[in-house]
């Protein structure tokens, strides 16, 4: 009797380990990497909602719903805190969303579908985001009061909305291909989207390499071992071209700064304020390989300090944010950012001007050129080309 016993509780275990094993597994996770650090999001296989073209304002407002019953509130909840636990800027967590939705909907099985899955997260994380499509084109745009030059936006109600997703297919002719706006509005969206980086994220030491820069001053030769991570590459593919205010802003991340700041400070050592802002503008000139955008990308695109470091080769523009960047950490004097119609440089105030200053608003700076010229210009010199061409003042930096 003991024996039968003993057969029926093997039994019933065996029966019951299917339906034990399935109760596991419908409680899974997103687990993944994101620039360092590893991020663990509540998600069950249960929860997906398909999408099937063609595109409709009702079938986009059914997903909608649809995603809404499922209980995605939880994913929504994880990544507004990880946004506030770290204080991530818009654009990184985007760059969170778009993860996110990757590993629950791949871009490559179902682009409409992933476009999908990163509206509704952005929205329920109460971004003011909307939808436009033509045939089995999906456009995805976000409010954002800012200065985006090289992606489509349109304005309504006083509001502009920018477009997150048009790299994605290259070219749209919007004269000849009408796009149905999205009129259904997510409640409690209503957030603008900033493209402004303050920080940038806390990647592991280990995911940086080291890369020697070489530069002469004054027939003294430098070199220095700076730490320059690839993901940045990846994080900023896509960043738009904007204003110049969000380039020179920009930080460093930690190791890239800890790498380099203290090197250079240790080069400056006794220099006097005007020959360690030489010193500055003559490594951002001569460390690093000059090309043209065109060239290097194919298309216009500035750099941010961080990007050019890492780069092999960077224009005007970039050098102008990273030498501007270095000034501002290692002396924070005021400057001001000029912008010729085929050049930009940078001009700093001095307690004395040097050479024939810049006067802007009264105030006399002095013109410091990062980019390398057809003849070696010292502070205070700017380059027989740009005399006597008009410029404006792009920027204005007071500590």
């Amino acid at each position: 009797m003991k024996y039968c016993r003993y057969i029926l509780l093997l039994l019933t275990l065996f029966f019951r380990l299917p339906s034990m094993a399935f109760a596991q597994g419908a409680e899974q996770q997103l687990v993944f990497d994101f620039y360092g650090e590893s991020i663990t999001i509540p998600y069950s296989s249960s929860s997906f909602v398909d999408f099937a073209e063609p595109l409709a304002e009702e079938k986009i407002y059914n997903f909608y719903k649809k995603l809404n019953a499922t209980g995605f509130d939880s994913i929504v909840v994880r990544l507004l805190t990880y946004k506030k636990e770290h204080q991530v800027d818009d654009w990184v967590y985007y760059q969170l969303v778009r993860r996110t939705a990757q590993h629950i909907s791949p871009k490559g099985d179902n682009y409409i579908r992933y476009t999908l899955y990163k509206w509704y997260l952005l929205s329920r994380s109460g971004y003011d985001a909307t939808l436009a499509f033509n045939g089995d084109k999906l456009l995805f745009y976000i409010q954002c009061n800012e200065e985006i030059f090289d992606i489509p936006f349109y304005a309504i109600d006083g509001k502009k909305y920018v477009c997150l997703n048009y790299h994605d297919y290259g070219s749209i002719d919007f004269d000849r291909n009408a796009f149905t706006k999205l009129s259904f509005k997510v409640p409690g969206a209503g957030n603008t989207f900033s493209y402004k980086l303050t920080q940038l994220p806390s990647f592991r030491p280990d995911d940086y390499v080291k890369k020697e820069l070489e530069f002469k001053y004054y027939h003294v030769n430098y070199k220095f071992e700076v730490k320059v991570n690839e993901q940045v590459k990846q994080m900023l593919a896509n960043y738009p071209v904007t204003d110049y205010k969000a380039y020179f802003d920009a930080p460093l991340s930690k190791e890239t700064y800890t790498s380099l700041i203290p090197q250079l400070k240790k080069g400056m050592k006794g220099l006097s304020v005007k020959n360690g802002v030489d010193y500055l503008m003559r490594f951002t000139r001569d460390a690093f390989s000059y090309q043209p955008d065109a060239q290097n990308f194919g298309k216009e695109k500035r750099l941010f300090p961080e990007q050019t470091l890492l780069y092999e080769h960077s224009d005007c523009e970039d050098r102008a944010a990273l030498f501007f960047y270095l000034v501002k950490e290692v002396y924070n004097l005021p400057m001001i950012v000029l912008a010729y119609p085929n050049h930009v440089t940078v001009a700093v105030k001095f307690d004395k001007p040097v050479g024939k200053p810049i006067v802007y608003n009264g105030v006399k700076y002095s013109i410091c050129e990062p980019t390398p010229q057809g003849e070696d210009l010292s502070v205070g010199e700017i380059s027989s080309d740009l005399r006597k061409q008009a410029y404006e003042v792009a920027y204005v930096y007071n500590p």
